[in-house]
């Protein structure tokens, strides 16, 4: 690095570490004993699971949908989601608010999971590909596994384990059956 470079970046709040590699923050949260993580940008809030109005001929992992400040957000269970039995609800079940979807074209959902636990770094060199076999959840789900300490965290891919065109898809396939 130039003496330019280093003196600019010493006065540049943050210019220092633009310059080495940038971890991204994920959004770390339980289901049943595994633990998954989603990239912290698409995360809008957290809130306590409440009642939620359920809509007939959903798919089993619609558990319904809740009134979040006057908008309408369906709330995903994320168990359900990936094949497992429904959610049961506990003193730390929360609803993680997020967006999906295109940019410009995003939906917001609610997922239902167990319990949050923090925002946590993964430097984009510590996160492995998929396995291609091994996993309980679809692989096309995952975005990679990132490496914290000696454990893997499952980062989830949400434009594809929350695809909106694939759940009206399945919608549609509850209703014609």
């Amino acid at each position: 690095m130039s003496h330019a470079m280093t003196a600019a970046a010493s006065f540049l709040p943050g210019a220092q570490r633009s310059l080495q590699e940038d971890a991204l923050q994920y959004l770390t949260f339980s289901l049943g004993d595994e633990v998954f993580a989603i990239d912290i940008r698409s995360v809008r809030e957290i809130i306590q699971h409440g009642s939620m109005t359920v809509v007939p001929l959903m798919p089993e992992f619609v558990r319904g949908i809740i009134n979040l400040r006057g908008a309408v957000v369906p709330v995903i269970d994320l168990q359900s989601r990936f094949g497992r039995p429904k959610a049961e609800f506990g003193k730390k079940t929360c609803v993680i608010i997020f967006d999906v979807g295109p940019e410009g074209d995003k939906v917001e959902l609610g997922l239902l999971v167990d319990a949050v636990s923090e925002v946590i770094d993964i430097a984009p060199s510590a996160i492995e590909p998929p396995p291609p076999f091994g996993t309980t959840i679809q692989r096309e789900f995952i975005r990679g596994l990132g490496k914290v300490g000696s454990e893997f965290i499952v980062i989830l891919e949400p434009e594809r384990a929350l695809n909106i065109d694939d759940m009206v898809a399945l919608t549609e396939q509850n209703l014609t059956a």
